[in-house]
């Protein structure tokens, strides 16, 4: 389907429940907010629903306080924004695909396995770029709340306009958004400048102990449930974690393996472009893009350490 096609489809529901995607980062959160923005200009009443707390850092933003753990209103459709397939729904997996609402699917993976009656996938740096450009389809303006919520997506997606997913569009879609009214610096300084002492604790301990792997071409580092109640932290502080040990000279692939129970860890992949994570991912159920993707991995933390390293190993372009 192309956007205009979404756009006219929305237009004609009555209200809808907007779907974040679980352990929600800035994108998720940012194209549900300011796809209710878009909706709510359009008449048309929603909520945004995600089955995992909203971590407090994006509380500087209006509404992402508001946002429910489940539908508390019978809306007539549902929308997932930024999910690659449903079961990154998390617990609220079963309510949307056992639903006989109206369903929507609207992301930027490459891997997004099409779920949904209606369904836009556009690889593009942020899920917000696309919602951005679905104002134009829906012909409604983009109020200052709005506009803050997408910029949000848009630059924590893609680390601050640094990663190669960064297009001149991309560009573009901010600029246009600051028109709006977004206020990059408060956005910029929330996302990527403030912390808590407890993440610069857990940062610390963290990065004094990467491990090197295959001639140091991959990095890896964990951060274990322990190690999180020693230092006061919750596991969204580890956001943004991965990015240090793939900026170490020679390293290829970096991995972060954070122990999400007992024998079950959260895998976040990122490679400098001669590996494909989406591939590696993939091996394990996960995906995402060709630069940046996640999987879950259960076992002892050193036998997923050894499966990783093997997997990746097998991908990465001597």
């Amino acid at each position: 389907m192309t956007l205009r096609e979404i756009a006219d489809k929305l237009k004609t529901i009555e209200s809808a429940a907007i779907f974040c995607h679980m352990r929600p980062d800035g994108d998720t959160l940012g194209a549900a907010l300011g796809l209710q923005g878009l909706l709510r200009a359009c008449g048309i009443p929603s909520e945004v629903v995600c089955e995992s707390p909203v971590p407090a850092k994006f509380f500087f933003l209006e509404g992402m306080r508001e946002v429910a753990s489940a539908p508390t209103k019978d809306a007539q459709a549902f929308i997932a924004v930024d999910s690659s397939d449903e079961a990154r729904l998390g617990a609220l997996c079963e309510t949307f695909t056992k639903s006989k609402k109206i369903k929507f699917n609207i992301d930027h993976h490459v891997s997004n396995t099409r779920f949904g009656d209606y369904c836009y996938v556009e690889e593009r740096a942020a899920t917000c770029e696309i919602v951005t450009a679905l104002a134009d389809e829906l012909e409604v303006p983009i109020d200052v709340h709005t506009a803050n919520c997408l910029l949000l997506g848009v630059s924590s997606d893609s680390g601050n306009f640094a990663h190669k997913n960064v297009t001149e569009n991309t560009f573009l879609t901010a600029a246009k958004l600051l028109r709006c009214g977004a206020d990059i610096h408060e956005i910029q300084y929330n996302m990527f400048k403030r912390q808590p002492r407890e993440r610069a604790l857990l940062f610390g301990r963290t990065m004094s102990k990467i491990r090197y792997f295959y001639g140091d071409k991959i990095a890896l580092i964990s951060v274990g449930k322990k190690t999180l109640e020693e230092c006061g932290a919750s596991a969204d502080m580890t956001e943004g974690f991965i990015d240090f040990p793939l900026s170490v000279d020679g390293v290829e692939v970096a991995a972060c393996l954070l122990e999400t129970k007992p024998h079950s860890f959260k895998i976040s992949l990122r490679s400098k472009g001669r590996s494909n994570v989406n591939k590696i991912a993939s091996v394990y159920g996960g995906g995402g893009h060709v630069l940046a993707s996640g999987c879950m991995i259960g076992g002892e933390l050193e036998e997923v350490v050894d499966k990783l390293v093997y997997t990746i190993r097998q991908h990465i372009e001597d």
